[in-house]
């Protein structure tokens, strides 16, 4: 296996640097996705002396459109730090991105850890047994840097997309409602609900939570599973961000972005 802390190295150095995204050198391009998993740990390590220890986790390419679009054929996920999770309304500055993008999203806080379960025929998680976790539900407007991406060639990324942490740069969060379960519809629960952004006080699409995998509790089935195949597990008070339900969007500065989750206060984030 390759040094994953050498990829790690060179990826905090491209982000100090805003550099454009690019294959890494080749000596240091991860070949499979259990060597881009360790320079994500690494990377991840490395950030945490700046951002905050590790306090939740993020899905992202939760469909297969997007996992085509980098080669990839699963999702991926990535880690949230501490000092990155800010509340509503919030504000960034675009010139410390290399490329500011945002996403819509769900998010979880857990009341419980998700281990491996015992005594399931399959020993994976599911919607079902990931429920009694859920402590609390958000919205969550994800902040993301793709460092000037070239879409048309991520095809060429998608293990390098996974060591950089999945892009991500924090979230806003909304505020907690403890009361999840009487959301949505009696029998679609979180997948009913509408998620509608909006962009200078204009539309700017909306989407349901049965976009993310189905169901959003399948999301963090998954997530919980992916936690558990690297060893690990999604812990009693981590965050987690379920995907996006509507494309990403590119902010300029002097935008305002609202994200309206149906049966919670709207978020706010103002970009500099």
């Amino acid at each position: 296996m390759k040094d994953p802390d050498a990829l790690a190295r060179w990826l905090v150095q491209q982000h100090q640097d805003k550099a454009t995204l690019r294959a890494a050198p080749q000596s240091l391009e991860p070949a499979s996705t259990p060597e881009a998993i360790a320079a994500q740990e690494a990377f991840v390590r490395m950030k945490s002396a700046v951002c905050g220890a590790p306090a939740g986790w993020k899905i992202a390419l939760a469909t297969p459109v997007m996992q085509a679009m980098v080669g990839l054929n699963a999702p991926i996920a990535g880690r949230l730090h501490a000092r990155q999770l800010v509340e509503s309304p919030a504000k960034t500055a675009w010139a410390e991105y290399g490329r500011l993008l945002v996403e819509f999203e769900i998010a979880v806080r857990l009341g419980a850890d998700l281990k491996p379960p015992r005594g399931r025929g399959t020993h994976r998680h599911d919607r079902h047994s990931v429920l009694d976790a859920v402590d609390a539900v958000t919205a969550a407007m994800e902040i993301a840097d793709d460092r000037q991406a070239d879409y048309a060639k991520m095809s060429r990324h998608g293990l390098l997309l996974l060591a950089d942490n999945a892009w991500n740069e924090g979230a806003v969060l909304g505020r907690w409602r403890r009361d999840w379960r009487s959301l949505g519809t009696a029998n679609d629960g979180l997948a009913s609900l509408r998620g509608r952004a909006l962009v200078n006080g204009e539309d700017a699409g909306s989407g349901f939570g049965r976009d993310l995998m189905g169901h959003p509790l399948q999301a963090l089935a998954w997530l919980a599973n992916e936690a558990n195949d690297r060893g690990s597990y999604l812990a009693k008070g981590d965050i987690a961000i379920l995907g996006s339900l509507l494309p990403s969007k590119f902010p300029t500065p002097g935008d305002r972005y609202e994200f309206q989750l149906e049966g919670f206060e709207p978020i706010f984030l103002r970009v500099l």
